[in-house]
C-alpha cells in the first residue's frame, strides 16, 4: 500500500462534508441551509474532531428548530448526548450575539419607524424561551429607546406583573411612553384575559402621569400578537 493511500485512509470521512458544506453557505448562504447544517457550522468550531451531523440533528430532534436550540438553557443542551458545558457555552454565546445585533437595530432609532426591527428583537429574545418574561422598553419623548429592561421572570404560564412598579421605574428613566413586551412559552401568542387586565392595570396608572402604552406585543414560537393591531388598547 502506498503512502498516498495510509494518507487518504487516515483522513476522517466528515473532512469533506465539511468543506462541501462550508462551500454551500459562502455560494448560496444560510437560506440554502437546513436548520441542523447550519447548527453544523457552529459545531465545526467547537469540536474540530468530530462528526458532529448526528449531534446537530439530534439537537434539533430535541428542541425542534436552529433558534430554538440556541435558546435553549444550557442545563437542557447538556442532557443531549455529546453535548457538554463547552459546546453548550458556546452555542450561547451566538445566541447571545443574536440578541445584541438585534437590539442594536433598535436602540437611538424612532421604534415606531422601525416596528418590523422591534418585533424582531422581541421574538429573538423572548419568542423561544421556556419561561414566561415581562419586558419593557421605555421610550423618549422621540419614541427613541432608552432602556429596555425584563421587569419579571416567571414559571411556563404565569409572570407577577406590578404596575406601579413599571410606571415607577418610568418616572425615574424620563420615559414619557412604553412598550410592554411578554412571551407565551406554549407557543401561540394570542394573548389571554389575564394579558388584557393586566395591560389596562398598566394603562390606567400612567395616563395620569403623561406616560403612554404604545403597544403590548405578546410573542411566541409561532408568532407574535400586537395588541394595538388587535384593537385592544
Amino acid at each position: 500500500m502506498s503512502g498516498l493511500e495510509d494518507k487518504s485512509q487516515s483522513i476522517p470521512h466528515y473532512h469533506g462534508h465539511r468543506e462541501r458544506l462550508r462551500g454551500r453557505f459562502r455560494e448560496a448562504g444560510a437560506d440554502a441551509l437546513a436548520d441542523y447544517e447550519l447548527l453544523e457550522l457552529l459545531l465545526f468550531r467547537v469540536l474540530p474532531r468530530r462528526d458532529v451531523k448526528p449531534l446537530a440533528k439530534a439537537l434539533i430532534d430535541r428542541f425542534g428548530s436552529f433558534a430554538e436550540v440556541l435558546a435553549a438553557p444550557e442545563a437542557l443542551m447538556c442532557e443531549v448526548p455529546g453535548i457538554g458545558d463547552t459546546v453548550a457555552t458556546e452555542l450561547k454565546v451566538v445566541f447571545a450575539a443574536a440578541q445584541r445585533i438585534a437590539q442594536g437595530e433598535i436602540r437611538k432609532r424612532p421604534v415606531l419607524s422601525s416596528w418590523s426591527s422591534v418585533i424582531n428583537y422581541c421574538r429573538t429574545t423572548m419568542a423561544f424561551s421556556d419561561k414566561e418574561q415581562f419586558r419593557v422598553l421605555f421610550l423618549d419623548k422621540k419614541n427613541t429607546v432608552i432602556a429596555d429592561e425584563v421587569q419579571q421572570t416567571g414559571t411556563v404560564d404565569h409572570t407577577p406583573v406590578y404596575p406601579r412598579e413599571i410606571v415607577k421605574r418610568a418616572l425615574e428613566l424620563s420615559a414619557t411612553a412604553l412598550i410592554l413586551v411578554h412571551n407565551h412559552p406554549s407557543g401561540d401568542p394570542t394573548p389571554s384575559r389575564a394579558d388584557i387586565q393586566m395591560t389596562k392595570a398598566i394603562i390606567d396608572v400612567a395616563r395620569p402621569l403623561g406616560i403612554t402604552v404604545h403597544d403590548h406585543i405578546v410573542v411566541g414560537k409561532d408568532g407574535h400578537a400586537s395588541f394595538r393591531g388587535l384593537k385592544l388598547l
